[in-house]
């Protein structure tokens, strides 16, 4: 069983801050593929795996963004007035100005502080820059994720190196082994933090790897493809100007590669050129 003894506070405003919470969760029937694989083909896939409920300290939630005034001049008025102390603060869906405002808020209290981008406008790349100088500025680790699925280890986050490590969400990460039925032993080593690697990992165990191991790999990307939107992914459609891609679209190209990874492929993949720096 995956353990861990960080300790987390999320602010969220929506589904997917609720859905991350409650992959770290993990209890019954939170997967939102529940319903995808149907009551009766459930798997449990993720049963007995992990449980981070002890790990969250406080879940804040916050008021909707898009209802609120496109500037707050007191913008940590609409924090709590008492935050408890923790590793992490993930803060997901939060007015800009809330955002701006948050190292400030957080300094003594955690070590660093994420904040996802599942919509362009959730966090723009210049209000992530204006973070992350302030957080340096006060000694904070900074990371904003763009889609959340593409956070990965970096030598200038050590504490949310560990989450990752320790709660196996991030960049995902497979283990196949091909059987010779042309069937495969899969193992998630680490999943988006939204729990999709999992259902992925399920299709995969039904899939015919026979042709794989010719290279023919057209078949297997549009398994990973689909499972990847039935899941479904709340990344956005929205097209992010900074990667002139959808972010819907960066997730499920994150995915394909993690799987084309522990296969050891190396050929084309199709992935578009400008993104290639992105996902690779």
């Amino acid at each position: 069983m995956f353990q861990s003894d960080l300790k987390l506070i999320v602010f969220q405003h929506g589904f997917f801050g609720e859905r991350f919470v409650a992959n770290l969760m993990n209890y019954p029937n939170s997967c939102p593929s529940y319903g995808a694989c149907g009551i009766d083909g459930c798997t449990q896939c993720k049963e007995g795996l992990y449980n981070f409920s002890k790990n969250i300290i406080a879940v804040f939630s916050m008021p909707d963004p898009t209802t609120m005034p496109d500037f707050i001049e007191n913008a940590e008025d609409f924090l709590p007035k008492v935050i408890p102390e923790a590793d992490i603060a993930v803060a997901i869906n939060l007015h800009p100005d809330v955002l701006a405002v948050m190292p400030e808020k957080l300094k003594g209290k955690v070590k660093a502080l994420i904040v996802p981008v599942e919509e362009p406008r959730w966090c723009s790349p210049g209000l992530a820059k204006q973070i992350r100088e302030k957080c340096d500025e006060l000694g904070l680790e900074f990371a904003a994720p763009k889609p959340f699925c593409n956070l990965r280890p970096s030598e200038e986050h050590p504490t949310i190196n560990r989450m990752i490590e320790e709660m196996r969400i991030g960049y995902p990460e497979f283990e196949i082994e091909l059987l010779e039925d042309g069937k495969a032993y899969v193992r998630i080593s680490r999943s988006q933090p939204c729990g999709c690697a999992y259902y992925i990992g399920v299709k995969l165990r039904g899939f015919d790897f026979s042709e794989v191991k010719e290279g023919k790999m057209r078949e297997l990307w549009n398994v990973v493809a689909e499972a990847h939107h039935s899941y479904p992914c709340t990344a956005s459609m929205e097209r992010d100007n900074e990667y002139n891609e959808t972010l819907l679209h960066v997730g499920g190209y994150i995915a394909r590669h993690a799987v084309n990874r522990a296969l050891g492929y190396e050929g084309d993949e199709d992935i578009p050129e400008h993104i290639k720096h992105i996902v690779l």
